[in-house]
């Protein structure tokens, strides 16, 4: 759901680096496992407001290491609030695109929620705990953004429901690759293989009880577990030893960018913002349109019904030259008729790909992009990228 931007520097891809802070701005806050990390060798970065392990042994070997056995990831700084009430799933319903209603105990369900004109507040998972109770993960950069548009509905809704943020309550771990069953089992966390996609559980770890889910951001099967603080050092390191015969690598924010953008999965602030709805980022199947009514569904009518005239496409490209975010995209005549959103180098593809918002007519047209005074062909690719290699 959330990471910064990747470009080429020599053999690696490491982030752009920030701003310097200005001396009025707060302090990066620190992950509870910001030791652990440290000690592994993380290399960090100030990103959404948290001092985070940007990559450890390198992003390719990272990435690699994911799609070919498994990475551990820290995303601890995601934000998390608790909605319950008698009315909760109903005014779920009305606030998220996707049907949240009909889901039952221990189900998952993946959904932007959009303001009135079918721009997108954030993208985030609701998690069922209870026939009255919902955990809801948002992006953390949007978190205060996030809570004040929930509260404000809530408000306004007048029903039975109780919002509350318990951000600082959770550490989240997400075991990500093909050997992810595998290494949960050998910790012990046997609740794991008993997950569907998108299924989630409660699981009891070291007195405490922490949830596992089957969900993540990869493009790979895999678990995101919630652990309360207290214990997220000891679960960190246990299945970093559970994981070591099996070719699990440490990941940050590099891999999980470049792992995200292969598997055509959206980054808000990229693919998604209050100014392109889930319609024109291909989130088609998230937008329930049979419900009675969803806060921006009048608006995605008219872009579903007129055909929205933008629509995001994943690409790729020949050559090094990785694109990025801003670039202008050009038709064969030379009208800019679209925009790049997100790029990087895919190390399985190794070659750059990226996404961008086109006109839609532009869509089958021979389409370039001027890289520093270069034209280079963008070749229009169906997602995940990984698993089309031709």
């Amino acid at each position: 759901m959330e990471l910064l931007y990747v470009v080429k520097r020599k053999a690696e891809y490491p982030f752009r680096k920030h701003q310097r802070q200005k001396p009025d701005m707060p302090e990066p806050k620190t992950l509870p496992l910001a030791e652990f990390h440290a000690t592994n060798g993380a290399r960090f970065v100030d990103f959404g407001g948290w001092n985070m392990p940007v990559q450890y042994s390198g992003i390719l070997q990272e990435h690699r290491a994911v799609r070919q056995s498994a990475g551990l990831f820290d995303v601890s700084h995601m934000g998390e609030f608790h909605v319950k009430g008698n009315d909760a799933a109903a005014f779920l319903d009305y606030l998220l695109v996707n049907c949240i209603a009909s889901a039952p105990v221990g189900k998952a369900i993946y959904s932007p929620m959009c303001y009135p004109n079918g721009g997108v507040v954030d993208d985030l998972i609701v998690y069922r705990t209870a026939d009255n109770e919902f955990l809801l993960c948002v992006n953390a950069s949007n978190r205060a953004k996030d809570f004040e548009w929930i509260q404000q509905q809530a408000t306004a809704s007048d029903l039975a429901i109780e919002v509350t943020d318990h951000s600082e309550d959770y550490a989240l771990l997400a075991v990500q690759g093909p050997k992810a069953q595998t290494i949960m089992q050998i910790a012990g966390m046997t609740t794991a293989a008993e997950l569907g996609r998108f299924e989630h559980r409660e699981h009891a770890f070291n007195g405490h009880t922490v949830r596992i889910a089957r969900t993540g951001y990869t493009g790979e099967d895999g678990f995101e577990i919630y652990a309360p603080t207290a214990v997220v050092k000891d679960l960190a390191q246990l299945l970093f030893t559970a994981g070591a015969d099996h070719g699990l690598q440490l990941c940050g924010l590099g891999a999980r960018d470049s792992l995200r953008l292969e598997a055509g999965l959206p980054l808000y602030g990229h693919e998604l913002n209050d100014d392109i709805s889930p319609l024109e980022a291909g989130l088609d199947w998230t937008v329930k349109f049979k419900k009675d009514d969803f806060i921006g569904k009048s608006a995605l009518e008219a872009h579903r019904d007129g055909k929205s005239p933008r629509r995001m496409a994943y690409f790729s490209l020949e050559g090094r030259r990785i694109a990025r975010a801003g670039t202008a995209v050009l038709s064969a005549e030379g009208q800019v008729v679209g925009t790049v959103c997100s790029g990087t180098l895919s190390p399985i593809l190794d070659a750059p790909i990226g996404s961008a918002l086109l006109n839609r007519p532009a869509k089958d047209d021979a389409l370039h992009l001027d890289l520093r005074g270069h034209p280079v062909a963008l070749k229009i690719k169906t997602p995940p990228l990984h698993k089309n290699r031709t």
